[in-house]
């Protein structure tokens, strides 16, 4: 007789969504819990039947929905995606959604999709997936979906959500800085419907606020996630009278810009400007000096994301054997950084 899940989960003392979980190498697992099926497995010669969902007559089809300029963002969360969306055996159907000022034009390009293409549910990267008014639309018209947001707190729809501290992340950036005597820090912030652009200024403001650091708001200058908007931005802060000795752009594209802006403006970097990013990017390891960073692995936050979508679309409310859904990126020390020098 063949061996099944059940048989697997049985031997292992565990739910067979466990065994699920361990057989599609699902982030997340407690390690004992791992190691229990992973045994079991061994013993009893288990083989998984992984077109065994797609003969129950379900949507063999997820959809990655995103809107971002920055295109390492999403190859790497591509990446992650279907790499956690074929070892479940599901397709991917990649849809870019351009008209993100109006939800509602949002809301109906992407209903349009589900019909469309019979996804069974959807991964949802920001700012889409930060959106209330999109989501809210969603849950009503019955769409089942995962989301990645920022926030430092855990949202209320925890089961279905992968989030980021993005604001301790650029308070731990701000206070390395700090610590290598700088108080003129400029910020070059991001598109303004990503919620990451407000948190990590806020992280900024509350480093600065601790070591007793003036929030100067001619240091802080809006912009977009772009080299181009570095650049430009970069230009603006070293004309001021008293310009920054430092500089947090709020991902490696702008602080590759600023970068840029520096060389031909004559400027040093680190020794007269330090420049840190964030999200650990090949911008960051390609620039010279390489970029002290914050590494955001956005690989694994969206294949985790996915790994949620499944267990919803396969009927797996058990949380039992999972950790927490955050993540906090971690920062990277590099060229780009040093001591103020009087």
């Amino acid at each position: 007789m063949k061996v099944t899940i059940k048989d697997v989960a049985e031997l292992a003392g565990v739910s067979f969504k466990t065994v699920s979980r361990v057989v599609n190498d699902e982030v997340g697992v407690k390690s004992e819990m791992r190691e229990k099926v992973q045994s079991a497995i061994e013993s009893l010669n288990y083989h998984p039947n992984l077109s065994a969902r797609r003969l129950r007559g379900k949507s063999a089809t997820i959809g990655f929905i995103y809107n971002n300029p920055n295109s390492n963002y999403v190859i790497t969360m591509l990446h992650g995606i279907l790499a956690a969306a074929r070892k479940n055996s599901y397709e991917l159907v990649v849809h870019p959604c351009e008209n993100v000022s109006d939800p509602s034009l949002v809301f109906e390009e992407i209903l349009a999709l589900t019909r469309r293409s019979m996804v069974a549910g959807l991964v949802l990267t920001p700012p889409i997936s930060e959106n209330p008014e999109i989501i809210k639309k969603l849950d009503v018209a019955g769409i089942t979906f995962s989301r990645i947001v920022s926030g430092s707190v855990a949202p209320d729809d925890i089961e279905r959500t992968i989030f980021i501290d993005d604001r301790k992340a650029a308070y731990q950036i701000t206070e390395h800085l700090i610590k290598r005597n700088h108080k003129r820090i400029s910020f070059l912030n991001g598109d303004p419907e990503h919620l990451s652009s407000g948190e990590r200024l806020e992280g900024y403001k509350a480093a600065l606020r601790d070591y007793d650091i003036e929030v100067a708001d001619e240091l802080i200058l809006d912009g977009h996630y772009t080299f181009e908007s570095g650049v430009e931005r970069a230009k603006q802060i070293m004309d001021i009278e008293e310009a920054p000795t430092a500089v947090f752009a709020c991902n490696d594209e702008i602080a590759a810009g600023a970068l840029f802006a520096a060389r031909m403006n004559g400027v040093k970097v680190p020794e007269q400007l330090s420049i840190v990013g964030f999200e650990d990017s090949p911008f960051s390891r390609q620039t010279w000096p390489s970029l002290t960073t914050a590494k955001q692995p956005n690989d694994k936050i969206a294949s985790h994301a996915t790994q949620l979508l499944i267990r919803m679309l396969e009927g797996d409310d058990d949380e039992d054997s999972y950790d927490e859904h955050s993540y906090l990126p971690e920062m990277i020390v590099r060229e780009s950084s040093a001591d103020m020098t009087s």
